[in-house]
């Protein structure tokens, strides 16, 4: 019991506390107070110049509407497709599908994306091919000028950054849904519901979506999260004149001049701000959802209905192209538009990076495979500790690191790392990935061990088996699929960090993330689809792994149950002299 408590109070050392002192840092800088550049006078003028920046106001309302627009739209299509799919033949399907999406890190999908969607792109080579043989379309593609720019690479609006962002969330909400259905027995719940008179899809309306949505609330925060603080991806796909605010407060920390860094601060301060101001938006239209405007759970039959088959095939089709679209720009040496494979191929580039790309995937992987780690071990002691214990940290602490957007934090973490030590910068890197990770695995985990059976255990420490030799005899055995799995969400989550690899390890430390990002941003095309591929590859390496293992698990847990059972069945039969 002490040693729980002692893992548990060095978990909340190193995954909680430090958010104080990122948030501390973050809002001192943003007052003028940083000492050490001689800015000895707190006042609120970092705060004025943010918002008198040239374009700062489009650059926020492009912020807010990506974030809301691709939150919801991604919420919306996951309901819809467990609201078709759920328990069924295709769900089976989806569910073996959903390790392959969420191990596609975000940097990877989005240079696939623009792979795609370029003006030169897959489909603009198709779009090309089609109307060409056509006489009318040729008098149509007579008027476009080759090279016109695309609707959703780096358009002004952010659609390519919202139909990306809604790509890979649903993958993530219905991953997350799994438990929560579970838990809420949605077969009773219909066949109640079907008793009175609804159809299934008007009983998932009434009956499921209120109890579910209140349910998905962090994993949903986490996506609103994510989408108003992410850099990388909008640097590949969003906006550019002006760019979303995360982007614009991001080139400021970067600009030479350290007397912007109070503004980039100050920047950061709202971006905390507007995600505090998203987290009670989700919380009220919660509310008015399920408890204010509620009259549609009883007013009635009415329901929506969508394909969540067609939906989801949709996404996984995207995901899908791009590995192989991917691929191919790597070996391509010469592919000319509108032809819809390249004239050459070469290994050259393969063998130009060869060297160094071996180097920063070793690194990349050190990292992920140590940090993914820790974030397991500690996530397991957090929910032993919750289950021993009456006091516990709330599950909304715990997520911190998840909810806040990350440039709000990192500032004031450099700050606090450079004066505790400031060569250290590949310690700091790890344990940021831990940070960051940690909230992920714990969540993949909350599920599974919320519905564990813990008469198991009790049954085991009846039989004089130590709480040691129970935990690991029984109750992992049980768990280990689930925890497996959380150990690979926590590698990919670690393999897809930028922004912490990059400020805390003061552009020393590599990874694949770090490098595919600085070559998106006009470098060869073929070096830039290498990257993109070995990061896209890694985590999915780990996930089929994990997959492998854990069928060869399942199957030998099987024959050894069948095998008890016969010897039991074998005993009981009587023997004749």
């Amino acid at each position: 019991m002490m040693i729980l408590r002692l893992l548990y109070a060095l978990l909340v050392i190193v995954c909680i506390v430090p958010t104080v002192p990122g948030l501390a840092g973050v809002l001192l800088a943003a007052a003028g107070y940083l000492p050490q550049l001689g800015f000895d006078t707190a006042s609120l003028d970092s705060l004025v110049q943010v918002l008198r920046w040239p374009g700062v106001e489009k650059s926020v309302a492009l912020t807010v509407s990506t974030t809301f627009i691709s939150s919801y739209l991604a919420l919306i299509i996951t309901f819809f497709i467990l609201q078709s799919c759920w328990h069924s033949n295709a769900w089976r399907k989806i569910e073996w599908l959903l390790s392959p999406m969420l191990a596609f890190p975000h940097v990877a999908f989005a240079i696939g994306f623009a792979f795609l969607f370029s003006p030169t792109g897959l489909v603009a080579r198709l779009w090309q091919s089609s109307l060409g043989q056509s006489s009318f379309g040729q008098s149509l593609l007579g008027q476009v000028p080759l090279g016109s720019e695309s609707l959703l690479i780096h358009d002004a609006w952010g659609l390519g950054m919202i139909a990306m962002l809604v790509v890979k969330e649903v993958p993530f909400l219905l991953l997350m849904s799994i438990p929560i259905l579970n838990q809420l027995n949605v077969s009773r719940s219909l066949i109640m519901a079907q008793s009175l008179g609804y159809s299934s899809y008007q009983a998932w309306w009434k009956v499921i979506l209120p109890q579910w949505l209140v349910k998905i609330r962090f994993p949903l925060l986490a996506v609103v999260a994510y989408g108003v603080s992410v850099v990388d991806i909008a640097l590949i796909l969003g906006p550019t004149t002006p760019p979303t605010f995360s982007v614009l407060v991001w080139q400021w920390f970067n600009d030479p001049a350290l007397s912007l860094l109070p503004q980039a601060s100050a920047g950061a301060v709202l971006l905390f701000a507007i995600a505090c101001l998203f987290i009670g938006l989700v919380k009220a239209i919660e509310w008015l959802v399920c408890q204010r405007l509620n009259q549609w759970h009883y007013s009635g039959r009415f329901a929506l209905h969508a394909s969540g088959r067609v939906l989801f095939s949709i996404l996984a089709t995207v995901v899908a192209v791009i590995i192989p679209i991917t691929l191919i720009w790597s070996f391509a040496q010469r592919w000319r538009f509108p032809d819809m494979l390249p004239s050459r191929y070469t290994t050259r580039f393969w063998h130009y990076e060869w060297d160094n790309l071996i180097s920063v995937v070793n690194q990349s992987l050190l990292i992920a495979i140590v940090s993914a780690s820790l974030a397991l071990l500690f996530a397991v002691i957090a929910h032993e500790f919750h289950h021993k214990h009456k006091y516990r940290l709330p599950n909304s602490v715990i997520a911190i690191p998840m909810l806040l957007p990350q440039l709000s934090l990192l500032f004031g973490l450099q700050v606090t790392t450079l004066l505790l030590s400031s060569n250290s910068f590949s310690f700091w890197v790890y344990w940021s990935h831990v940070f960051f990770a940690f909230p992920y695995v714990y969540l993949a985990l909350d599920g599974p061990w919320s519905s564990y059976d813990h008469r198991l255990t009790q049954a085991a420490l009846s039989l004089g088996k130590s709480p040691l030799q129970s935990w690991f005899k029984v109750k992992l055995p049980q768990l280990l699929p689930a925890v497996l799995f959380a150990w690979a969400i926590g590698i990919s989550v670690s393999l897809a960090q930028y922004l912490p690899t990059l400020m805390l390890g003061a552009g020393r430390v590599a990874t694949v993330t770090t490098e595919a990002v600085a070559l998106s941003s006009g470098f060869d095309r073929r070096v830039t689809a290498i990257y993109a591929l070995f990061q896209a590859l890694l985590p999915l390496a780990f996930f089929l792994l994990v997959v492998v293992f854990n069928r060869c698990h399942m199957s030998r847990r099987k024959l050894k149950v069948k095998g008890t059972i016969g010897h039991a069945a074998y005993d009981r039969k009587p023997h004749h002299s």
